[in-house]
């Protein structure tokens, strides 16, 4: 067991599946973290630098800035074993989120 693996003193990292979600156009980023408040931070501040490298969603961020966008958790997963590896349950769940919300190419960024 690596020490990234390890709840730090009782910390149990949140997985599932987030959407972040354009207003003006309707167009989201949806994706899945084992991480899922950290990878929100990571993702916010990295479209407050100005360097996210999806150029679609930085401009539209550049031009309508946070308060154009909801960044939200669509769902949790709870682990049954918590050393498990959940990757292939959130590629599911994912799967299942853009079904259900039944996703074009052209709604993404």
């Amino acid at each position: 067991m690596t020490s990234a693996s390890r709840p730090y003193k009782g910390f149990t990292p949140r997985l599932g599946v987030y959407r972040v979600l354009h207003h003006r156009t309707g167009k989201m980023l949806i994706g899945h973290s084992p991480h899922l408040t950290g990878t929100l931070n990571r993702l916010r501040f990295q479209l407050d630098l100005g360097n996210r490298p999806n150029r679609s969603l930085q401009q539209d961020w550049n031009l309508d800035g946070a308060g154009g966008f909801t960044f939200e958790v669509l769902d949790e997963l709870t682990p049954l074993e918590p050393l498990a590896d959940p990757t292939d349950d959130l590629r599911e769940l994912l799967a299942l989120w853009r079904e259900n919300l039944r996703l074009r190419p052209e709604d993404e960024y």
